[in-house]
């Protein structure tokens, strides 16, 4: 007998200790943490969804993952998407074969009016990443407006606004975000920004804002968002800082220098970028000015009907390309167009040649009031200075965010970056042209964001953080999509984990979907 108590002693608990200690555990990887820290070999485990061990991990998992020669770092934040659509495409592969695990929606004030709705049908249809969102200005003025825009609220109106803001933050709604180159909102005056953002701000929220402008008057533009995180007492962030046009080219030393005086008076300000010189949006939100766009596609076809109103919106699309150094709209490409596929991927001054014959600027315009005329078109705009580009990569509150949405493989010729926007850092940023350190651009995918965005324990390699993980080899990261076959994922990343769950495992699509909402806490 007092030989076999030892014995059973023995197995009951050696086995426990070795085969049921984590969920997960990475061995010999190259720990990057996403604090800016340099990289340091060892071991990662995971338990129930969390980062339960790093360093040296003694321990057993039931899924062991050797990474030996890659670098595991936190899950990449992009917190500028435009993927309000996530039910439909809930797999986000374009996303997280990028290493993107948590993604902000609701971005340029567009977003679900009803966030505990949108949460909700996240759940009950299950993603393979995690959602966070906005409350979109421009969602809620058209809400309450009733389609008439180019005038201030009513106060009764404002009041209905403030309060779908209020219920958006009850709900979890990360912040409040404006889109002041599209109707509605291009209307709105500051005042009316800064009583929602108040809202906003009394939740912990942030606001998140595609400004007026981002060519010749962008200092104006920056002003007013300084203005409104002041007067709301509300961190901001810079939506996709960029200086689009030749007109504003080489002016980021004075952009920054801005942003810094702007810090050191007080005011909490951030901005994220993708990094591609082309930007894409709407044709006509950003060929056609505001004011003629006012009142929805019957106004408009009104106008275009009326010989006098018809000559002033040309004459000012052709003052415009004029005071922006254009000389044409070759820098504008069709990047998805119902009403005729043909031209998904052709310059407008192509478009022009092949629908009339002619490819002056004249029949440019044309074609470009036509486009909006039969529905309108998402284009890609070729206009940003590489030079400018690397200035503003390299700041420290710099964050990495695509801008981009969720793809359908094949279809139409959408901007590149929202298949490669992480990788293309990875690759040419800091592979390539030296330009970051490896440690430095996660920091920028990772704690910066959670950081900014209020994410509280993800965008690092800490114990009980969320388990959100990407294994890559930095060696080989790149981003195959372009601008002219942009349906190419990003290589590179062999592991995707979201929650403690693989969605990537060995470079494959899993059939996991861990995903769900992230709320404001």
């Amino acid at each position: 007998m007092r030989r076999l108590v030892p014995c059973l002693l023995s197995l009951l608990f050696v086995p426990f200790a070795r085969a049921q200690d984590y969920d997960l555990v990475i061995r010999h990887a190259r720990l990057v943490d996403g604090t800016g820290a340099s990289a340091v070999s060892g071991d990662l485990a995971v338990r129930s969804g969390r980062i339960a061990a790093v360093g040296k991990v003694a321990g057993t998992g039931r899924t062991e993952i050797d990474a030996a020669g890659r670098v595991v770092a936190p899950g990449f934040i992009d917190v500028h998407t435009h993927s309000e659509d996530i039910t439909e495409l809930p797999v986000a592969e374009n996303f997280i074969r990028m290493g993107v695990t948590t993604i902000v929606t609701g971005n340029c004030g567009g977003s679900k009016l009803d966030v505990a709705e949108f949460f909700d049908s996240i759940v009950k249809t299950k993603v393979a990443l995690n959602v966070a969102t906005l409350i979109g200005h421009n969602s809620v003025r058209g809400q309450v407006m009733g389609g008439s825009f180019a005038r201030p609220p009513t106060s009764a109106e404002l009041d209905r606004m403030c309060a779908l803001v209020e219920q958006a933050m009850k709900d979890g709604a990360v912040g409040l975000s404006t889109g002041l180159i599209y109707l509605p909102g291009t209307f709105a005056k500051t005042d009316e920004i800064v009583a929602l953002a108040k809202v906003a701000a009394a939740h912990g929220g942030i606001y998140a804002s595609h400004m007026r402008h981002e060519d010749y008057r962008i200092r104006g533009a920056l002003d007013e968002v300084v203005t409104i995180a002041r007067e709301a007492h509300i961190p901001a962030e810079v939506s996709h800082l960029k200086l689009s046009s030749p007109a504003a080219w080489d002016r980021a030393e004075e952009i920054i220098a801005y942003l810094d005086r702007a810090r050191a008076e007080g005011i909490a300000i951030t901005q994220d970028q993708y990094v591609y010189t082309g930007s894409s949006t709407g044709i006509g939100a950003n060929l056609i000015p505001a004011q003629f766009r006012e009142g929805g596609a019957q106004r408009y076809r009104e106008r275009l009907a009326d010989p006098g109103e018809k000559a002033h919106m040309v004459a000012a699309m052709k003052e415009a390309v004029v005071k922006e150094k254009r000389g044409d709209y070759t820098f504008a490409v069709i990047a998805s167009f119902q009403a005729e596929p043909r031209l998904n991927g052709k310059t407008i001054p192509q478009a022009a040649q092949l629908l009339r014959g002619s490819a002056t600027l004249d029949d440019q315009i044309e074609t470009i009031l036509d486009i909006e005329h039969r529905g309108g078109a998402a284009g890609v705009f070729h206009g940003i200075s590489e030079r400018d580009l690397q200035k503003f990569l390299v700041q420290p509150l710099t964050m990495i965010a695509s801008d981009g949405g969720l793809r359908k493989f094949g279809e139409s010729v959408p901007h590149p970056r929202s298949y490669g926007n992480n990788a293309r850092v990875l690759g040419r940023y800091v592979r390539e042209l030296n330009l970051l350190t490896l440690e430095e651009a996660v920091r920028k995918m990772t704690s910066l964001p959670a950081q900014a965005f209020h994410l509280k324990n993800r965008g690092a390699l800490k114990p009980d953080y969320v388990a959100d993980l990407v294994i890559f080899d930095p060696a080989t990261v790149t981003d195959p999509s372009t601008y002219d076959d942009p349906h190419h994922y990003a290589t590179g990343f062999s592991d995707i984990i979201v929650n403690g769950v693989p969605v990537i495992r060995a470079e494959k699509l899993t059939a996991a979907r861990p995903g769900g909402p992230v709320r404001l806490q």
